[in-house]
């Protein structure tokens, strides 16, 4: 039997490929940057797409879609399943609604026609009217009890404000700009306002930023996670808000598809401790939220706690 012998043409050939592999599985690992004061993690396959990451963040910051896909409500006809549950202490449910609704709308017109409905506890008060503001901010979102017309999609220069508000209105204002508007400063709360804007400087070192890619029932999507960093010490922990948001941001439009957020804050006056999950769908060339989950703990001084659990379902849409 020869030996067999190796050329030297041969083991060049073999310690570049070597070369070429090592390179490959170096430059395929997560990599981390400093943009702006934001620690900012990228995973291998975003490493490999060589995307821009200033340019990705200042989309991710000045993105209307979300908000966009809560104004198309406005337009659009749909079908609504509602399940809201307020909890006692112990987690037992002391007072809920289940209903089947449906709302109509037709040339900047809309109203809502409820098809089911059953409640239990003190939902309501004599009047009809809701006990909890919770409910109120669930109404505000897909109820038109009363035909609203004039109604439109249009995001710019309808952004969400509290000027000229005061008291309900005023504060279901800003719980609607905390959830629309994740990450963007909020007027009028106080000693937390300025909190909430994570991309600030002042605030970015607070939390690690990640960009992914993913796939989902044939789709790609970038995936865009703010959390909290681990280990902060007391005083910078109260700092945070936001404790974690995930988005997830359709490849081609930049559409967000689907949101996925935690927030907490103690301010001794009040304290809130929520989770929402939004997952959003197309009808015809409108994007439009089809599941809305919330958990959340609210406790206001002057009102009594509350502690509420609701999920949307949110189907059948029709346009003129």
């Amino acid at each position: 039997m020869h030996e067999m012998t190796h050329s030297p043409v041969l083991k060049s050939t073999s310690f570049f490929v070597l070369l070429f592999i090592t390179h490959l599985f170096s430059s395929a690992q997560d990599s981390t940057i400093s943009f702006e004061g934001k620690t900012i993690t990228l995973t291998e396959v975003i490493v490999r797409s060589n995307i821009n990451v200033p340019a990705f963040i200042e989309r991710v910051k000045a993105d209307t879609t979300f908000y966009k896909a809560f104004r198309n409500l406005r337009v659009l006809g749909f079908t609504s399943l509602n399940d809201i549950r307020m909890m006692n202490k112990k987690g037992a449910v002391k007072a809920s609604l289940e209903s089947r609704t449906k709302q109509h709308a037709s040339g900047g017109c809309r109203i809502t026609e409820v098809l089911e409905e059953k409640t239990s506890g003190d939902f309501y008060n004599r009047k009809h009217e809701y006990n909890y503001y919770t409910a109120e901010l669930y109404a505000g979102l897909f109820f038109a009890w009363d035909t609203v017309c004039g109604e439109t999609n249009i995001v710019k220069g309808t952004e969400l404000s509290t000027k000229g508000k005061s008291g309900m209105a005023r504060h279901k204002e800003q719980l609607k700009m905390l959830f629309f508007n994740p990450g963007k400063k909020i007027p009028g709360i106080p000693l937390m306002g300025n909190k909430v804007a994570v991309f600030d400087e002042e605030n970015a070192a607070l939390y690690d930023f990640v960009i992914d890619m993913e796939e989902r029932q044939g789709k790609t999507f970038y995936v865009f996670k703010v959390k909290a960093k681990e280990g902060l010490s007391g005083g910078k922990k109260n700092k945070v808000v936001i404790d974690e948001m995930t988005t997830w941001f359709d490849y081609r439009s930049f559409e967000v598809l689907a949101r996925n957020y935690s927030m907490s804050y103690d301010a001794g006056v009040y304290d809130f401790d929520v989770q929402m999950e939004v997952q959003m769908t197309k009808y015809v060339d409108y994007l439009v939220p089809s599941l809305l989950r919330y958990t959340g703990n609210w406790d206001v001084i002057f009102k009594k706690k509350e502690r509420g659990v609701f999920t949307a379902t949110l189907f059948d849409f029709a346009g003129d």
